[in-house]
């Protein structure tokens, strides 16, 4: 037997028929599927064509229930009210991953030190990685032939690690 704890019954999980799910949001079977038709909420689907209403969906429908009973705000109004909730919530997680992105770069560059001349320490540095891949082949050439890249000398050609041209990593 499945473990309720289990990830698969979270929040998402399209679990209610429409009959259970009308009773839990206080509201009749039809008016979910005229919200499911207006696009207000898409619960999921069993290969039969039967909907399946999550835990978020019921949320969802006693947040309308009390936006149209209690604010008096149209069908219209709160698909818009909705569309813009879930849109700050993905900008928000948007934001928490590019803050931990920004804190784990500054973290990198207060480890790395400053070298002589070197940018100051939390002063934005622009780096540019650059690879470069072999299409001599496709040219009829041999890899080893006439671009440096990849021949005798080395993976990274004979100019060395770093260089332009040599299919190394380059910097600006």
């Amino acid at each position: 037997m499945n473990n309720v704890n289990d990830p698969a019954f979270g929040a998402d999980a399209p679990v209610y028929v429409i009959s259970v799910a009308a009773e839990l949001a206080g509201m009749h079977p039809q008016t979910l599927r005229q919200y499911d038709r207006l696009g207000i909420v898409s619960p999921g689907r069993t290969s039969g064509r039967g909907r399946r209403y999550s835990m978020r969906d019921v949320r969802t429908l006693r947040e309308v229930q009390r936006l149209s009973q209690e604010e008096g705000i149209n069908l219209a109004g709160i698909k818009r009210i909705l569309e813009l909730q879930h849109e700050v919530e993905q900008l928000r997680e948007q934001v928490f991953h590019l803050a931990n992105e920004l804190e784990a770069a500054r973290r990198a560059v207060s480890r790395r030190g400053r070298p002589e001349g070197g940018p100051v320490r939390g002063e934005l540095v622009r780096r540019t990685r650059v690879t470069i891949f072999n299409t001599a082949e496709a040219e009829g050439e041999r890899p080893d032939q006439g671009r440096g890249q990849g021949g005798p000398a080395g993976p990274a050609g004979p100019s060395g690690p770093g260089e332009p041209g040599t299919g190394g990593p380059t910097r600006d």
